[in-house]
């Protein structure tokens, strides 16, 4: 094969969508279509690192690629230089509730929080770490010193605390700051229990504000009404500190769709109104925040978003754009691919498979044609075709035709035990009230 892709990527690949979920790696080998809405979030990652804010909602129906498309977003802002961290809502991460549920999230986005160097999550250490170190260099390199000569770690603090100072004036600025030199003090001391201590109230791992004062003497903790404050700081910092900015990405909101409880969900739908109004009005600085949701999560007139006017009015399509998609909009509605776009996302699984196993026996396009008539066959030609619905099967025919290696495609196809993982799911389109909602 003509392409070079890592053994390491390509099994990320290859094992991630045969069990039907979004790989972290190697993305940009498949990605097909969505050209105007990665250039668009692309913009949206100059704006960001410029100093601005920016939220989307990306919605579209399961399978047509909203966790794939956050997916590539966080591997582009890595890339370009920001933290990111990610979570999936679910009943036990919301943005608020009465139990923890919106800390719950924070803990998970702290959990996720991965640079450049640290792709995988648990960021938070190496990007204090490498900032206090990279402050030792700076003023190795402008004095003359060396980390052991006295005076050096005093000048070393003075940096850190003007570093850290602009944080002072946000809501919880002072907290946040207390807690980082709290963290660079134990640095300097080799104390762990200080910088335990630290890590501990930054990851909202503190049940009191007692136990704070105590360890810390700071008075607050994270908790569920001011997590998002604490985001915002973050996102403050990391960027005062050499990063680009903080891309959050929240997936599967359609949890907060879900919530039976009218009075819950309308308090979930107030916190996410407010942070809209954070990122959109520029109150918030080198922040992005990226919502992946179903399309009843937003049009739903008695559940969804649009039940409230104050998001119709922030979220519904313009009477003028009828037919076009307006990619400085805050919603991105994924239309369902075409079928060329399909077939090439075919092909370039067939090149990555043949990639992986050493092989030049990747399918000819005649094959995925007749792969594709297949798929159209069987689900129906009214049937939205999704991505989620058919890559899976893909991925099996490639995985037996290469443990096969007499068997063609048209045998397989036309076998007895050929079945779509999909046929049984989509026949129609199914805007009802409970069309998100599975038993």
């Amino acid at each position: 094969m003509s392409i070079k892709i890592p053994k390491r990527v390509t099994t990320a690949l290859i094992n991630s969508l045969g069990a039907g979920v979004v790989p972290r790696v190697g993305l940009e080998h498949i990605a097909v279509g969505r050209e105007k809405e990665v250039t668009a979030l692309l913009q949206d990652l100059d704006n960001i690192g410029e100093g601005g804010g920016a939220f989307r909602f990306i919605v579209g129906r399961y399978g047509a690629g909203k966790s794939f498309i956050l997916q590539l977003i966080r591997n582009y802002a890595m890339e370009r230089g920001f933290v990111v961290a990610d979570a999936d809502l679910s009943p036990e991460r919301r943005l608020v509730g009465a139990s923890g549920h919106g800390v719950a999230t924070y803990r998970e986005l702290m959990q996720n929080l991965s640079t450049k160097i640290r792709p995988d999550g648990s960021a938070l250490t190496p990007i204090l770490e490498g900032w206090i170190n990279g402050i030792q260099n700076q003023v190795a390199q402008a004095t003359g010193m060396r980390p052991n000569d006295e005076g050096f770690d005093d000048k070393v603090e003075t940096k850190i605390i003007e570093a850290i100072k602009e944080t002072e004036g946000l809501v919880h600025g002072f907290a946040f700051a207390t807690v980082i030199t709290t963290y660079w003090r134990g640095y300097r001391g080799d104390d762990d229990s200080k910088k335990t201590a630290a890590l501990r109230w930054l990851k909202a791992d503190f049940a009191n504000k007692i136990e704070a004062k105590s360890l810390l003497g700071v008075r607050d903790i994270i908790e569920d009404d001011s997590w998002y404050d604490y985001i915002k700081i973050l996102a403050k910092f990391v960027a005062d500190i050499g990063y680009k900015g903080l891309i959050i990405l929240l997936d599967e909101a359609v949890h907060l769709y879900k919530i039976s409880h009218s009075i819950s969900r309308q308090n979930n739908y107030d916190k996410l109104l407010a942070i809209f109004n954070d990122t959109m009005q520029g109150k918030a600085e080198h922040l992005g925040i990226y919502i992946g949701g179903t399309p009843n999560f937003l049009e739903d007139s008695k559940r969804g978003l649009f039940n409230d006017l104050a998001w119709k009015r922030r979220t519904t399509k313009s009477r003028f754009t009828k037919g076009f998609q307006d990619t400085s909009s805050p919603v991105f509605q994924l239309e369902a691919l075409t079928e060329s776009e399909i077939l090439l996302l075919f092909q370039r699984l067939s090149n990555v498979h043949a990639v992986h196993y050493s092989t030049e026996k990747s399918l000819t396009n005649d094959e995925l044609k007749m792969f594709m008539q297949e798929v159209i066959n069987r689900l129906g030609a009214n049937a939205l075709l999704t991505p989620g619905e058919v890559v899976r099967d893909f991925v099996s025919v490639l995985n037996v035709l290469q443990q096969n290696q007499d068997l063609t495609i048209t045998k397989l196809l036309h076998s007895s035990g050929f079945t779509l993982t999909a046929n049984s799911k989509v026949t129609k389109i199914d805007d009802s009230e409970f069309a998100e909602f599975t038993l």
